[in-house]
């Protein structure tokens, strides 16, 4: 197994870090935070942590995070190692981090779908864009995380990323504001949910239901930003804006807010 770098262990870093170090991978990681290594071999920069390193994979916030911690390392990646973005940062910024990658290496975009249950027991979705001979050696590893779906060339797999995302969080906007209307004429909330969990809404309904999520408002907030869209997700993500309060609580929080 080739040595893996893991840079940052948020949310779903951690539990994803994790996963791979019981797999076998040799493994170094690197957190903005010092000591969140959890028993992990963690480096104190991210130029040391990919030294020696085959493949480079970064789970950070957004496109910020990434351009300012690949500027901390990407002279140090030798030829032949091969850098797989997970972060969702759009087709722009992964198109850009490309055009900065040394000669001989690579770079496979593949942001995932799922919460941090998923992350720890290998239940995310993949979704992998790339070149590929890049694709087919980024795979073993990324099958321990969960299900790939290869989505085509650089760049499409962080623009699957954002139209899934956008549908999803638009979703779940759209049932807040249907049950802030069956409130408004006096129907019971199970019986509206019922309803619209067995047609085409039944899976947004699950998602706007979920206990056991972790999404945090601020970072569909900042999908719906790359994303761009038109007016309905302009303003789904003025929405969310307005409820600051919730930044840092699961999406399915903005139900209860929208209803008041």
């Amino acid at each position: 197994m080739e040595k893996i770098a893991f840079l940052g262990l948020g949310r779903m870093g951690l539990p994803m870090a994790r996963r791979l170090a019981a797999a076998g991978h040799p493994l170094t990681v690197w957190n903005r935070t010092p000591a969140k290594a959890d028993g992990l071999d963690e480096a104190a920069t991210p130029a040391e942590a990919v030294r020696g390193a085959g493949l480079v994979i970064t789970m950070l916030a957004d496109p910020a995070a990434v351009e300012s911690v690949a500027a901390r390392f990407t002279a140090e990646l030798a030829p032949g190692t091969l850098w797989i973005d997970m972060s969702s940062i759009g087709s722009a910024a992964t198109a850009a981090l490309r055009a900065q990658l040394p000669d001989g290496t690579g770079l496979v975009d593949a942001p995932v779908l799922g919460s941090v249950g998923p992350a720890a027991t290998g239940g995310l979705t993949v979704l992998a864009g790339g070149r590929t001979e890049d694709l087919d050696r980024a795979q073993p590893v990324l099958d321990t995380l969960g299900t790939v779906v290869r989505c085509g060339g650089p760049g499409s797999g962080a623009a699957l990323k954002l139209v899934v995302i956008s549908a999803m969080v638009g979703g779940v906007a759209v049932v807040a504001e249907a049950l802030k209307v069956a409130d408004s004429l006096g129907l019971p909330e199970e019986l509206t949910l019922g309803v619209l969990a067995k047609g085409p809404l039944g899976g947004v309904v699950a998602r706007a239901r979920s206990l056991d999520s972790d999404f945090p408002v601020r970072l569909a907030a900042k999908d719906l930003a790359l994303a761009g869209g038109g007016p309905v997700l302009t303003a789904v993500r003025d929405l969310l804006l307005a409820h600051p309060d919730l930044s840092e609580q699961d999406l399915a929080r903005v139900v209860d807010a929208v209803r008041g």
